[in-house]
C-alpha cells in the first residue's frame, strides 16, 4: 500500500498535495454495548438466546404397494399366530384358575343339583372341566389356529399379487413429520 492519497480530493472537497499524509479517520463504534455472552441485546428479545431455524416443509412421498412377498408373509404370519396361541392357552389358564378360586365351579354345581332335584353326586362340573383337559382343548384351539391362520396370511398375500398385476395396487402417502 503507497502511503500516499491518489485522490487528489479529500473528503471535505479541498484540493491535497500529493505529499501530504492521508487522514485516517476512527472506526465507528457500535450503536449499544454488546451484551455478556458476546452477541447485542435486542429489544424484545433475551440476550444469549439464539433465534431458532425456521421449520422445513414437510415432505411427501406417494408409493404404491404393488407386491407383497408371500414368504415375508409366511414367517410373519407365522411368528404372530405362535404368540396368539400362547396367548390363548395362558388365558385360559388364567381364566380357570380365576374361576376356581371365585368358587364358580361350585356355585354351577349347587344349581345343578337344585334343577336336577337330585340330593346326591350328579354331576360335577370339576370332572367335565377340570385344569387338564381345559389345557390340552386350549392347546389343540391354538395349534389348529396357527396353521389356519398362516395358511390364510400366504393365501391373502398370492390374491393380492394377483389383483395388484390387474388394479395397480394399494396407493400410500407418506409425510416426513
Amino acid at each position: 500500500m503507497s502511503s500516499a492519497n491518489t485522490n487528489p480530493r479529500s473528503s471535505s472537497g479541498q484540493v491535497r498535495s500529493s505529499g501530504a499524509a492521508p487522514r485516517v479517520n476512527a472506526p465507528a463504534r457500535p450503536p449499544q454495548r454488546p451484551a455478556a455472552g458476546g452477541q447485542a441485546a435486542r429489544p424484545g428479545q433475551r440476550p444469549g438466546l439464539v433465534k431458532p431455524a425456521p421449520k422445513a416443509k414437510a415432505r411427501k412421498a406417494r408409493l404404491l404397494v404393488s407386491k407383497v412377498d408371500p414368504w415375508s408373509v409366511l414367517k410373519m404370519s407365522f411368528l404372530l399366530s405362535v404368540a396368539l396361541g400362547i396367548v390363548t392357552v395362558v388365558a385360559s389358564f388364567v381364566i380357570w384358575t380365576v374361576l376356581d378360586l371365585t368358587g364358580i365351579f361350585d356355585g354351577v354345581n349347587e344349581l345343578l343339583r337344585e334343577i336336577a332335584g337330585s340330593e346326591s353326586g350328579g354331576f360335577d362340573l370339576r370332572q367335565f372341566a377340570s385344569l387338564p383337559q381345559v389345557l390340552s382343548f386350549a392347546t389343540i384351539i391354538a395349534v389348529v389356529n396357527v396353521v389356519l391362520l398362516t395358511a390364510l396370511a400366504m393365501l391373502s398375500a398370492v390374491l393380492y399379487n394377483i389383483s395388484s398385476t390387474l388394479v395397480g395396487g394399494i396407493g400410500v402417502t407418506l409425510t416426513d413429520d
